[in-house]
């Protein structure tokens, strides 16, 4: 990252409505999925998004890579306002922006060969001839992991991991700067999750990129991102860097979430930052602190006023009144507790049955071999 070049990406008060149902004899109500969000995407970083369902995530992504149209706010590429740009330059604007959608098939045109998705973005933005885009759509699916002689089949004939790569491959094609991913593996198994997450910073490396990742999978974030920014609602509660979230996390929802991160042990468990109830509407949110009606440390001012997103130290925000006295809270403490006879019994059993299989083996190494 290069502090002394503007973000290359920067959202200044988004919001973005969407019209509900209409009320009997009533206007229609109004679901506010993003409301007054603003936020830097440095060159050359891993900013992550994450959030319940219905925190707002996805749509504030689409709305930085202008796939939606804010309701107000703006969008600032570069330094200039995406929305002020003539249609020509908006127009040529849009090869610096790619996105890697969620569900690898239903982003794929099931109709159209991978070599003529790969090589639409080619046409649209370079105007090559056909044989000259498929042999980059060949060279572009070699780079994800995939052969060149699978642009002749159709995305049906690939698994979900092998679809994923077609799709990140598209959204290669036009040499983007920033790739926005879209809960980018939550739809593969578990054991594709890492190839993608993997080859996702490989190509990050390879190409310069900047990468907006949108994802609830905590384990993801933990291991890509350089910055993380938490949703509650439509709104960011926490900002900072990834390793001071996930070591201290200031918010008391990004301690509830946190502390909702199996431990990955069998004995061990995490004493859970407690929170009640279920994420409320967004046609209505509550007043003052959105988090408030669940917050274990609310008072009479997280009803009334709304915290701003404050500074706090390390590079972090915060949107809390209180932050400075529940900072101690954590994300939930890791207790093992002391093993019950029963297991204590079993454990040893197993261990002796593995020193007289290893000393039965030794044995055997060291009988001569009978040569006949």
């Amino acid at each position: 990252m290069n502090a002394a070049l503007p973000p290359i990406l920067e959202g200044a008060g988004l919001s973005k409505h969407f019209a509900g149902r209409r009320r009997l004899l009533g206007s229609p109500s109004v679901v506010r999925a993003v409301d007054d969000v603003s936020l830097r995407v440095e060159r050359g970083e891993t900013l992550a998004l994450v959030g319940e369902s219905g925190s707002g995530k996805s749509t504030l992504g689409r709305l930085l890579l202008d796939l939606m149209t804010p309701t107000a706010g703006d969008v600032l590429y570069e330094g200039r306002n995406i929305a002020s740009l003539p249609k020509a330059e908006a127009r040529a604007l849009r090869r610096d922006l790619g996105i890697v959608f969620q569900d690898p098939f239903a982003s794929l045109n099931p109709r159209m060969s991978v070599a003529d998705i790969v090589g639409e973005p080619i046409w649209l933005h370079e105007g090559l001839a056909r044989s000259d885009r498929k042999a980059k759509a060949a060279e572009l699916l070699r780079t994800v992991g995939l052969r060149a002689e699978h642009g002749a089949r159709f995305p049906h004939e690939f698994s979900g991991g092998q679809r994923q790569r077609i799709g990140i491959a598209r959204a290669l094609a036009s040499s983007p700067k920033l790739l926005l991913g879209d809960e980018p593996v939550s739809a593969l198994d578990v054991s594709v999750q890492a190839q993608i997450v993997n080859l996702l910073e490989d190509l990050k490396s390879r190409f310069g990129l900047t990468l907006v990742v949108v994802a609830h999978g905590l384990a993801v974030i933990r291991h890509m991102s350089d910055r993380v920014a938490v949703m509650y609602l439509g709104q960011i509660v926490e900002l900072a860097p990834v390793d001071a979230l996930f070591e201290e996390p200031l918010h008391p929802y990004s301690q509830a979430l946190l502390s909702s991160v199996p431990v990955p042990s069998p004995r061990a468990r995490r004493e859970r930052a407690p929170i009640d109830g279920d994420i409320p509407s967004a046609t209505c949110p509550p007043p003052g602190c959105r988090f408030h009606t669940r917050c274990p440390h609310v008072r009479p001012l997280c009803r009334e006023a709304r915290p701003p997103l404050e500074a706090a130290p390390g590079g972090r925000s915060v949107a809390c009144h209180f932050w400075r006295e529940i900072a101690g809270a954590g994300a939930g403490t890791i207790v093992t507790p002391p093993a019950s006879a029963a297991f204590t019994r079993r454990l040893a059993l197993f261990e002796a049955r593995s020193q007289q299989s290893e000393a039965a083996n030794a044995a055997r190494a060291a009988e001569p071999a009978n040569i006949t």
